[in-house]
């Protein structure tokens, strides 16, 4: 088989997971690296083991070896780097938010169909194997109706009020930090799962820490140690730590989602529960290998992983038997899968998210902000 060559920008946390994702598909070789200079490029292209380091990405870009290019850059660099991939001609698949503004992606995806090449958006709790699991049941109306749809996402690595981060500035992140950086995994995972489309919210934000302590220069490592600055600057932050969202969806549905950085204990906590006229289900993706199903009139139910249990469109994106848990590797693994399928031709269908869905997030993101500031419902312009 011959293998698509695949090249990477940005190599902070993220670069990496695709990196690792990319080498368990048989369809794929990651052939390139990009950073910002050459000894950076270098140095990461060595570390994982990648052939081709490049010092500009550009330069990346116009390697006629490489057919597609994962930018896993800051948000501030996504949509000026994912349009220099497009015009190379190039596959893309982009980190979220797709761009900082819902101008910026609705231009992305009417470039990325004009150039025809295909691509995606890494919305990847989508492909786990018990979310895909809940979209089988909701489709084949095990649920009934979907009355209720309420969860949360919880972090608490923003918890102190000395922790800091870039997503913490608005020129490098965007207006919005808690509902866009994790609050959109949440909102499209609903509406994966749903089938239903969130089309008003009324959003309430806050921000915990309005002051933070900001490193008065870089954090530096020596021999593998970290050596952290004595020097802190007091930093005014806009953005929000916490926020609750009431929902509404375009087939009736009501909603609720809380979203924190700064609840203790909370490493990555993607929790939904959906209640139906049959029955509710619910999903912790910190426990996610497991899967509540509630009844009124019957013994409650704990659906453990096992492909024998699962529906067939849920049993491919389960690659272990039951009792071998699967979780956060798999999600960005099965995306990317479908996605380079679909190039080679084994699948007809796109089954991935697409750029599309990275705008529509950024549509819900906006459209909270103006509802928090407000202080009112807002109606969802997807255009």
């Amino acid at each position: 088989m011959k293998k698509i060559k695949v090249g990477v920008i940005g190599t902070g946390f993220i670069g990496p997971a695709h990196v690792e994702a990319l080498r368990r598909l048989p369809m794929v070789e990651v052939a390139a690296v990009a950073e910002a200079g050459e000894a950076l490029a270098r140095k990461k292209a060595d570390e994982l083991g990648i052939e081709k380091a490049y010092g500009d990405y550009k330069d990346m870009l116009a390697d006629a070896e490489i057919v597609s290019v994962h930018n896993c850059t800051p948000n501030f660099l996504h949509f000026q780097i994912t349009s220099d991939i497009i015009k190379a001609g190039k596959h893309v698949v982009s980190e979220k938010p797709l761009a900082m503004t819902t101008k910026e992606s609705r231009k992305l995806v009417a470039m990325a169909r004009k150039a025809g090449v295909a691509n995606a958006i890494d919305f990847n709790y989508r492909f786990y194997p018990l979310t895909q699991q809940a979209r089988a049941m909701v489709k084949d109306g095990d649920l009934g109706d979907v009355f209720i749809v309420h969860g949360s996402y919880l972090q608490d690595w923003l918890y102190l009020k000395t922790d800091y981060n870039w997503r913490l500035e608005p020129s490098l992140s965007g207006d919005s930090r808690a509902v866009a950086d994790i609050g959109s995994h949440w909102c499209d995972l609903i509406q994966f799962i749903t089938g239903q489309k969130i089309v008003r919210v009324f959003a309430d934000f806050a921000t915990i820490h309005p002051i933070r302590m900001k490193p008065a220069k870089p954090v530096e490592t020596y021999a593998g140690k970290t050596i952290k600055p004595t020097a802190l600057t007091e930093m005014a932050i806009a953005t929000e730590d916490y926020a609750t969202l009431l929902l509404e969806f375009d087939k009736g549905a009501r909603g609720a989602l809380t979203v924190s950085q700064v609840s203790a204990g909370r490493k990555n906590r993607l929790y939904f529960e959906i209640d139906g006229s049959k029955c509710a289900i619910a999903w912790d993706q910190e426990d996610p290998n497991e899967m509540w199903i509630g009844y009124r009139e019957k013994a409650n139910e704990l659906l453990v992983k096992d492909p024998s249990l699962l529906k067939p469109e849920a049993r491919k994106y389960a690659h272990f038997p039951g009792g071998h848990p699967e979780a956060y590797p798999e999600g960005p693994r099965n995306l990317f899968e479908n996605f380079y399928r679909y190039i080679i031709g084994d699948n007809k269908e796109i089954n991935f998210s697409t750029f599309a869905d990275g705008h529509a997030e950024l549509c819900i993101c906006e459209a909270a902000l103006k509802s928090a500031r407000a202080r009112k419902w807002v109606d969802v312009d997807y255009r």
